[in-house]
């Protein structure tokens, strides 16, 4: 999908309301017709990239919305265009190929929620311009991302292009699985969990539990050092397809 094919549907609200100790302030964007909700659906992994560049005014809306996470949430994230440095040379041999642009997700000690947060709307707002994405969490190049992010902590990588496939669904744990509700769950509450159950997590394990009771909602992770990324990742995803106004976190 090229931009041409693109159109401009409508003007959706996407307002963040993540529980941490400060306040955040909402933003609003205007995205495409592709949605952030097909987005979520449609958006799969991606290790393997052709050739072609990502367009100037393409890179200037990634830009744009790196720089309204950055400035919202006061993070570091850096987008980095033609450049291969951002996995190991056994990595390309045996698992990526053609990662030339990517995502480097960091910021202050203890932002790693904040990173996964973050970066679950880039990917999705990537998918919407018609990229493909993967989240890297183990296997970049950690050095190489530190040195181009002087002054802050990078927790991960995410590739950026357009894909030689599209993907394929992630293998996932039922709704039953990683949730409770008590009493009878609301649809927007099952509606957060199919959405949460979508989101990259490291290594795919999902271990994450969301409980809700009325309309608050609690989320437990332990996924070991990729506990705040999953976490934030993970949150972003039930707030989407819940509907941020349909509850709160506790």
């Amino acid at each position: 999908m090229n931009e041409n094919d693109i159109i401009i549907k409508r003007k959706i609200g996407i307002c963040r309301n993540i529980h941490f100790s400060y306040k955040q302030a909402p933003r609003c964007e205007e995205v495409n017709n592709m949605d952030m909700k097909q987005a979520m659906k449609e958006r799969h992994m991606v290790r393997k990239y052709t050739d072609e560049p990502i367009p100037e005014d393409i890179v200037e809306k990634l830009n744009r919305r790196v720089r309204e996470n950055n400035e919202q949430y006061g993070l570091s994230i850096k987008l980095m265009t033609n450049d291969d440095s951002a996995v190991p040379g056994v990595i390309k041999l045996i698992l990526a190929k053609g990662v030339n642009n990517f995502f480097i997700m960091a910021g202050p000690d203890g932002a790693d929620e904040l990173c996964g947060y973050c970066g679950a709307d880039l990917m999705l707002y990537a998918q919407t311009l018609g990229l493909n994405t993967w989240w890297v969490g183990g296997t970049y190049n950690r050095k190489g991302a530190q040195k181009k992010i002087e002054g802050a902590k990078p927790v991960g990588i995410i590739a950026v292009g357009y894909g030689q496939t599209q993907g394929v669904p992630h293998k996932t744990k039922t709704a039953e699985q990683v949730s409770s509700y008590d009493g009878e769950a609301p649809q927007w509450f099952k509606n957060g969990i199919e959405a949460a159950l979508l989101a990259p997590t490291a290594l795919a394990k999902q271990a994450f539990t969301i409980k809700g009771k009325g309309n608050k909602v609690s989320i437990s992770c332990d996924n070991g050092i990729f506990t705040g990324v999953d976490t934030g990742l993970v949150k972003y995803h039930f707030e989407l397809g819940a509907g941020k106004d349909c509850f709160e976190w506790v």
